[in-house]
């Protein structure tokens, strides 16, 4: 076999492989889940708005947040992926808050009932295409308040939490504003 054929085999295979990188990478921006424009309690309640959240993942960029933890799987691994925890956080702060107890003390078939409930709360989708609003139970309200005071402490300077934040590779204070901290929960969320 000749070089010239080696090299067009080589030029095959190359730009095959971006075509399909280049379909899929289409594919997956075409199919992005959508930001809401805003995120409303059903009581009409505005927690926080679409640029919210995009200045929120700019916070968490400009703190070199990829390599504390990852979103979606995508950064470093020295800390959680923060948007399993958060959720795995605001399902167990749910479920402690409907038991009005431990969750865990509770019997088999409570729990097993509990836990339906938070599969119809968490994947039903609430997202209204004609306003651009995503609606969420006064309760979940309540969950993500929780949840938010949790990363507002972790990120800030709580001294309960330093033992964590060590573990994590995060600095006391690495936010330090409250406005940039609540931002950045609602890109979290």
């Amino acid at each position: 076999m000749s070089y010239k054929r080696l090299w067009i085999a080589f030029g095959l295979v190359i730009g095959g492989s971006f075509a399909v990188l280049g379909f899929y990478g289409h594919e997956i921006y075409r199919m992005k889940p959508p930001i809401p424009a805003r995120v409303v309690t059903s009581a009409g309640t505005v927690l926080f708005t679409g640029q919210d959240i995009r200045d929120g993942q700019n916070v968490w960029q400009s703190m070199g947040g990829q390599q504390v933890g990852s979103i979606w799987g995508h950064g470093a691994y020295v800390a959680p992926d923060w948007t399993a925890d958060w959720l795995h956080r605001e399902a167990t702060w749910l479920l402690n808050h409907w038991a009005g107890r431990p969750y865990e003390q509770l019997e088999v078939e409570a729990r097993a009932t509990l836990k339906a409930r938070l599969k119809q709360e968490l994947r039903t989708n609430t997202y209204q295409p004609a306003t651009g609003d995503l609606v969420i139970s006064p309760v979940r309200a309540e969950a993500l308040a929780a949840v938010s005071a949790h990363y507002s402490a972790l990120f800030g300077d709580d001294p309960a939490l330093a033992k964590l934040r060590d573990a994590y590779a995060i600095p006391s204070n690495a936010i330090k504003d409250p406005d940039r901290q609540r931002k950045m929960n609602a890109f979290f969320w």
